[in-house]
């Protein structure tokens, strides 16, 4: 029997991920929900995936998207009301009986006092807790795609990409990983009720993935450890809004501070193999850290 599984975010890095994979089960009809049509065309190309828009100021887009959902892996936007707009898409699973939510947090979600970003994922895992629908909760740690996304520009034109640091070692996780936990506990069995932290097999400084950016791409690439406030007005010099570049610079203080090297076998526990190395990663995506020759 088919399986309908809604994922929000669905053109996001780790929610384009989530449809992908699904896309490759049998028996699962993946409905991607996004806030652009146009931005999920890609999305009708891979099989058996319908493509909804969601949007918060149309409660009739959410109710249609949420509608004969069986299961739901659940992203939030990036934003200021983030945990208002969650609570709106677990009443929505609560009035569609939707059976089992996987929400992507966030790694140290559970600190105390924590940080800005991890105490609004906290408590949107509260509601979801609270919502008597069952529940799994993915904890990853920075994605290695954000090097893709944020730095290839300044590794193609300049050799070097920048982050306010220092010597701090982060256990950088691939999203392909996230995703694979994320779909494991969508389609598989005993996840119920657990908050999976996930990285990736190492903790590297930047200086050493500097090194393997300069192994690969075969040319002499180096990190520039940037000094905060100099990143606060880089931030904010490219219309990021001030709550954002300043919970940015909390989240790499504790970096910084060498809280982000926590490495768990979480990928090895639940999906069966080790997770990608960093080095898996920079081979897998050289073509994005260099110039295009056509």
């Amino acid at each position: 029997m088919h399986k309908t599984i809604l994922v929000t975010g669905a053109t996001g890095t780790v929610g384009r991920e989530v449809v992908k994979q699904l896309s490759m089960l049998d028996d699962i009809r993946v409905r991607a929900g996004v806030h652009s049509l146009i931005k999920g065309e890609n999305l009708r190309r891979l099989p058996d995936v319908e493509v909804v828009e969601m949007e918060f100021e149309n409660p009739e887009s959410l109710h249609a998207a949420f509608t004969h959902a069986d299961k739901v892996f659940m992203i939030t936007p990036f934003a200021y009301d983030q945990v208002e707009q969650a609570r709106i898409l677990v009443d929505e699973a609560k009035r569609a009986d939707v059976q089992h939510i996987v929400r992507l947090s966030a790694s140290g979600a559970d600190a105390e006092p924590g940080i800005q970003l991890g105490r609004w994922h906290r408590e949107i895992e509260r509601d979801i807790e609270q919502s008597g629908i069952s529940y799994t909760h993915l904890r990853p740690t920075s994605f290695m795609q954000n090097f893709v996304n944020y730095c290839a520009e300044s590794i193609k034109q300049e050799g070097k990409f920048y982050m306010p640091v220092g010597d701090g070692k982060v256990s950088y996780v691939d999203v392909r990983d996230v995703a694979a936990v994320g779909v494991e506990a969508l389609i598989g069995n005993g996840h119920e009720g657990q908050a999976y932290e996930i990285s990736g097999p190492e903790a590297l400084s930047h200086t050493e993935i500097a090194d393997i950016f300069s192994q690969v791409l075969k040319t002499d690439i180096q990190y520039v450890d940037v000094p905060e406030h100099t990143a606060l007005q880089s931030m904010l010099s490219q219309s990021m809004p001030e709550w954002m570049a300043n919970a940015m610079l909390e989240l790499y203080g504790v970096y910084k501070s060498g809280y982000g090297c926590h490495v768990t076998d979480t990928v090895q526990r639940v999906v069966g193999r080790p997770a990608r190395s960093f080095l898996h990663f920079v081979q897998d995506y050289n073509h994005c850290f260099v110039e295009s020759k056509l």
